[in-house]
């Protein structure tokens, strides 16, 4: 597929789904582009502010097979996997699989379940497959994880491991919508004149795999890739931070930006691509001090200020790299 075919249909994914949620373009486009580029995305924001309405909504157009998974205190790790079932007529035990056997799983307030039961995800996550009893299931692609977290009730929660959030291409919150934007929901929600919303597909698995194949084809030059180097690095020396981001964060910023160069209908990435994606690829990734975790400093505020400080590079210069190495 060519990428200006990837860019049309995912300009069209983004506007069908803003038919539904309103207002928030820019977070709609940060979940697309980890869709796009094949990674997880956890959405974390407070209660009401559409999470759950958006993962069902890319379901819907991306034409994806969707399941929710209500994450509980009392979930168990067979609960999302899958367990063996005695099958009497057969006298055998037969394996039934578990909600993660999908193309695009919601899992809902995930920090809501044991860490036993979370970790569960993370083969399926990582490796695209789920081992029960030994035995090893691949997941159908494409496959992708939306997961959302309340960041304000923090009784009967697990919060995520460090190891976990990793697993996360992208952090992604919505914020409150401006008065004109929830007038418009409410006026939306009257002329649909009901609770329920059903989008029709822009595509399907197989136009989404071949577009996130394309992707590929997106150029980085040298000089924004050593860009994305630096970022990252700097997390690392940063004098309020304990804990840098690993070079996972840089891939995550160089397979986002590719894919938001795409959305802004180019085949090249720019820096402005990278800052874009920064605060989502890299708030997750960092662990602060404990006297900056005291004065409720943002993540998200350091990695935007690592970002102003960091010299952007100008340059044209066709990129090193051969495709395939």
């Amino acid at each position: 597929m060519e990428l200006a075919d990837v860019g049309r249909h995912a300009g069209e994914v983004i506007d069908r789904v803003n038919t539904v949620v309103v207002g928030k373009r820019d977070a709609l486009e940060l979940v697309l582009a980890g869709i796009l580029a094949g990674g997880h995305v956890l959405l974390e924001d407070f209660p009401g502010l559409a999470k759950t309405l958006t993962a069902r909504c890319f379901a819907q157009v991306l034409g994806l097979d969707f399941t929710r998974l209500q994450f509980t205190p009392d979930l168990l790790p067979a609960d999302v996997t899958g367990s063996f079932l005695y099958n009497q007529r057969d006298g055998d035990f037969v394996f039934r699989e578990g909600p993660v056997f999908t193309n695009l799983l919601l899992a809902d307030e995930i920090n809501r379940t044991p860490p036993k039961t979370q970790a569960a995800l993370l083969e399926a996550m990582q490796e695209h497959q789920v081992s029960v009893e030994g035995v090893t299931y691949p997941l159908e692609a494409p496959f992708h994880v939306l997961a959302t977290a309340n960041p304000i009730e923090y009784e009967g929660t697990y919060p995520l491991p460090e190891a976990q959030l990793d697993r996360f291409l992208l952090r992604v919150s919505f914020g409150y919508p401006s008065p004109e934007e929830e007038w418009a929901i409410l006026g939306r929600r009257m002329a649909r004149r009901t609770e329920e919303t059903t989008l029709e597909p822009v595509v399907d698995a197989a136009t989404l795999k071949e577009m996130q194949r394309a992707l590929e084809d997106v150029a980085v030059e040298d000089s924004v890739g050593r860009y994305i180097v630096d970022l990252v690095s700097a997390t690392r020396d940063h004098p309020q931070l304990l804990l840098g981001a690993s070079p996972r964060g840089s891939l995550a910023l160089l397979l986002t930006a590719r894919a938001c160069a795409v959305l802004d209908g180019r085949d090249y990435v720019i820096p402005e691509d990278v800052k874009r994606v920064a605060p989502a690829a890299l708030s997750h990734r960092i662990g602060l001090r404990p006297e900056t975790w005291l004065r409720r400093v943002d993540p998200i505020s350091i990695v935007e200020e690592i970002c102003a400080r960091t010299p952007a590079p100008a340059s044209g210069h066709l990129p090193a790299y051969t495709g395939g190495t």
